[in-house]
């Protein structure tokens, strides 16, 4: 698709994502067992021909950047056009950091500006779905609209967390309502759209004088839908924010059903990704593994359950792990139980450990909306001395070491930070 401009908006933090995303920015979360969240909206846009892309980064850019690379992966690895990440910065003439997502636009303006485009298409990078782009900017180009809205059913009673658009029998938006109590609609906002690009110039410029907030859906689009003509789109297939925990863990047991509404497996929807060369995945004489995702460089010589297993994860004899998710380079001990978890990268667990045990749901003492349905979470380069008893809603903050354990038994909604402070990368 020529002459159009994807802006890729992954620099905001998510607190709700907890230590998932503490040190590395939202789109660079690892998902699915070989992907990281961002790699859906890259291989949307390789797959719709769009080879114009820019990445706006802000939070803990370092890991995302270094996964996106030159763009080989998504085709982006050109000579006109291609990838190119965008960082904030500070300068004399009162350049600062992103005060929203459409500031982090017009703090970019001038890139814009220089593009030979007709569209610019704005995307999430932290929502996981396969799309067509292409698709909806032929929509947008027939009815000559100033703006294209991508939207998706929501169930009513997860309304208040979507911005909840309203649609005439024509498909123009009537109505935009950021997170409202009491939804009149049930079409939320994907936080896709298309600007044509001098209708995009001329909102970003007029915000930026306004006093107030400076994003997309709470901000520009309720002011422009009686000035300008804004159509909806309406996408059918699956389509998940995983901006928090419960929805990130479901999200990727979406995956393991037999017939996924998500299908990773059409050639026409291919999600792309950094290529590792790992040999392939291994199942000892003992192995037994029921409805899981196992990827390359994997050993399973335990028992997995209705889990997703990343690279170079070790599952040794007699462990069992269930309803989990576990990031590569992870080591389960014999004979330990992991129950309910999701335990970052380079994870050391002991032997006959059990992480996630009891029925007792206390929400977690120091996040208890994100940390209160039963998932416990172990950060990155963890250390579990053997025999430890984790309870349910547990947080174990990255780089735990053995030392910093000075109990065998933590009771659910409970934390364990790192003692002594070390710099790692993510």
């Amino acid at each position: 698709m020529e002459r159009v401009l994807a802006l890729i908006l992954a620099g905001g933090a998510s607190e709700r994502l907890s230590i998932l995303a503490a040190e590395r920015a939202k789109p660079a979360v690892p998902f699915g067992g070989k992907y990281r969240i961002i790699d859906f909206t890259l291989s949307n846009c390789s797959n719709s021909g769009i080879h114009q892309v820019a990445v706006l980064t802000q939070f803990n850019p370092r890991s995302l950047a270094q996964h996106i690379g030159i763009g080989r992966p998504w085709d982006l690895d050109r000579t006109s056009g291609g990838i190119v990440i965008l960082q904030p910065f500070l300068s004399r003439s009162g350049r600062n950091w992103y005060k929203g997502t459409a500031d982090a636009a017009y703090q970019n303006l001038y890139f814009v500006e220089e593009q030979r485009v007709d569209e610019v298409l704005i995307l999430a990078g932290d929502h996981i779905y396969t799309m067509r782009y292409d698709h909806m900017i032929e929509s947008h180009r027939n009815r000559r609209a100033d703006v294209t809205v991508g939207v998706v059913e929501v169930p009513l009673s997860e309304a208040p967390r979507f911005g909840i658009i309203t649609l005439d029998h024509n498909e123009k938006v009537v109505a935009f309502d950021e997170k409202p109590k009491e939804a009149k609609s049930n079409l939320g906002s994907m936080g896709i759209y298309v600007f044509n690009k001098s209708v995009l110039i001329e909102v970003l410029e007029e915000n930026a004088e306004r006093k107030g907030g400076h994003d997309f859906g709470q901000d520009i689009l309720p002011q422009i839908i009686n000035t300008h003509k804004v159509y909806g789109y309406r996408f059918r297939g699956y389509w998940r924010d995983v901006g928090t925990i419960d929805s990130y863990w479901q999200a990727n047991m979406d995956l393991i059903v037999d017939l996924p509404d998500l299908n990773l497996y059409n050639p026409e929807t291919e999600v792309r990704t950094v290529f590792q060369n790992m040999p392939p995945a291994k199942f000892g004489p003992k192995a037994q593994v029921f409805r899981s995702l196992v990827v390359n460089g994997a050993i399973i010589n335990g028992e997995v359950r209705n889990s997703v297993i990343f690279p170079g994860v070790f599952v040794e004899e007699g462990a069992q792990v269930k309803d989990s998710i576990i990031f590569n380079d992870t080591t389960i001990g014999k004979g330990t139980i992991v129950d309910r978890c999701i335990i970052d990268k380079q994870v050391w667990v002991g032997g006959g450990c059990h992480i996630g045990y009891g029925d007792d749901m206390t929400p977690n003492q120091e996040e208890p909306e994100c940390l209160n349905s039963g998932i416990t979470l172990v950060g990155k380069g963890v250390k579990i001395p053997n025999g430890v008893k984790i309870g349910r809603n547990c947080k174990i903050g990255y780089w735990v070491d053995r030392n910093d354990f000075t109990t065998t038994t933590i009771p659910s909604g409970s934390s364990i930070a790192l003692k002594v402070s070390k710099r790692h990368q993510i």
